[in-house]
């Protein structure tokens, strides 16, 4: 009788101690599910501010000079694309600030050296352009600019604090319009953002839109992640005298709104 109920008192055990351990394993497994959610929580919460830190866009953005945007947890950017591209690929993203249609997929500008002249209120802006380098950028750019795409359009963002461009090619003025496509990056290995170039705001890789900056004082801090794809050769010391003038500070200190209001009233091409 003793030996039976012995045998029971250690089978109850026995019973316990595997409850116990499947409430242990439970347990740890609840944790580790909750620290895992809390890694994706901070993950998305450091995608959420870098996505602010883009160079795209406007409204309360921060100066991109500051924080540019490296993608959060994306995969890895895909390789560039040997140049002179001789195919391009336009996707559709989001609603046309202008409705220009779509760049053709064969380069028409490839092998050829081209200069932009941008016509301003405050003066005149030549861009001799990177076709070679960046043959779809250039491609989408001149197509634009063919179609009066940038025709009276303000160049809506200056910063003059961390890096130093002043931003253009949104008609909206507002940071967010685009042509309704967008593109892979180009040109960007080893990129440097000096004086005087001129490259492709964005809001991630391959979003490459209408939206560009012209670079008027060294903003190496930034990371090569913008296509370069132009160099200013006449008239930075017009963009330079704008940004002397300052900015309203409408996203933050030294980041808004240029205060001498710059207009692109065209912009037209030649080859070089």
């Amino acid at each position: 009788m003793a030996g039976k109920k012995e045998r029971q008192r250690k089978l109850a055990r026995e019973h316990y101690e595997r409850q116990q351990a499947r409430r242990g394993h439970r347990h740890h497994r609840t944790r580790r599910l909750s620290i895992i959610a809390g890694a994706v929580c901070v993950v998305v919460a450091l995608g959420a501010g870098a996505t602010a830190i883009f160079l795209s866009g406007g409204g309360k953005t921060p100066a991109a000079a500051a924080t540019p945007k490296p993608t959060p947890t994306a995969s890895a950017t895909p390789p560039l694309a040997a140049e002179p591209a001789s195919h391009c690929v336009y996707a559709p993203s989001g609603a046309a600030a202008r409705k220009v249609g779509i760049p053709p997929v064969k380069p028409r500008y490839k092998g050829k050296s081209y200069l932009a002249t941008i016509k301003t209120n405050r003066g005149t802006v030549v861009l001799a352009l990177f076709n070679s380098k960046a043959t779809c950028t250039v491609n989408s750019f001149l197509y634009l600019a063919s179609q009066n795409y940038f025709n009276n359009t303000p160049c809506h963002r200056l910063v003059t604090s961390g890096i130093y461009v002043l931003q253009c090619g949104d008609p909206t003025g507002t940071g967010s319009g685009g042509p309704g496509y967008k593109f892979a990056n180009e040109n960007t290995a080893g990129a440097k953002y000096t004086q005087g170039t001129v490259a492709m705001a964005n809001a991630g890789p391959g979003t490459n839109g209408s939206q560009f900056f012209l670079v008027y004082r060294n903003s190496t801090t930034l990371p090569a992640n913008y296509t370069l794809f132009g160099k200013i050769v006449s008239g930075l010391g017009i963009i330079q005298n704008v940004a002397k003038a300052g900015s309203d500070n409408a996203n933050g200190q030294g980041d808004g709104h240029p205060k001498e209001k710059v207009t692109i009233q065209s912009v037209t091409f030649t080859k070089a």
